[in-house]
């Protein structure tokens, strides 16, 4: 989401003055501890998450143990997207790997924004867009490049924030074990 900002920005700018005063109402500043949990998996995620400060991660559990999706970071949203989308059981879990800031948009004020103020739904359009974008270059990324490349964009992408991600997790969410992140580390 983050290399995508800059068009999130130039549409909202472009938006009149009543449905950035919506944008403001509808989104509600919170503050989360390390550890706190965003989304439970069997719940239904009803909220969005913008990340303005610090770090969440997606995960799910296979036999027990975590396989980490997606790590967010600052202008990212985070979010259980078929759970929101649909409004079905979440099989993902949300939580907090640092303290974190959130703008909180709910998804029923959301939708009501949306019948209300339709630039909204161009603003809804770009970041679906965004989502499936990233969703395609994640499979790119798995097939094509192999884990040492994965580490390193990993890094390229955010070098200082992953002093703050524990190194089982960076290797759950690059799909290999923590020995061989080992030694990919040790290598560069």
């Amino acid at each position: 989401m983050t290399k995508h900002i800059k068009k999130i920005e130039k549409l909202i700018a472009s938006f009149d003055k009543a449905t950035i005063d919506l944008l403001n109402k509808i989104e509600v500043i919170k503050h989360f501890k390390k550890g706190d949990v965003l989304l439970n998996e069997g719940y239904i995620c009803k909220n969005s998450y913008h990340i303005t400060s610090g770090i969440a991660r997606k995960y799910y559990l296979k036999e027990g143990k975590e396989v980490i999706t997606d790590f967010y970071f600052a202008d990212d949203i985070a979010v259980a997207f078929n759970s929101y989308t649909f409004q079905q059981p979440s099989n993902e879990f949300i939580d907090c790997i640092t303290d974190v800031e959130v703008k909180v948009t709910q998804k029923q004020d959301w939708e009501k924004a949306k019948v209300n103020f339709p630039k909204l739904i161009k603003l809804d359009l770009l970041l679906t867009e965004i989502h499936a974008a990233a969703l395609e270059e994640d499979m790119h990324d798995l097939r094509l490049l192999n884990a040492t490349e994965r580490y390193q964009k990993l890094l390229s992408i955010a070098p200082e924030l992953l002093k703050h991600i524990k190194l089982q997790h960076i290797a759950s969410y690059l799909n290999i074990s923590l020995e061989t992140l080992s030694r990919i580390r040790a290598k560069i």
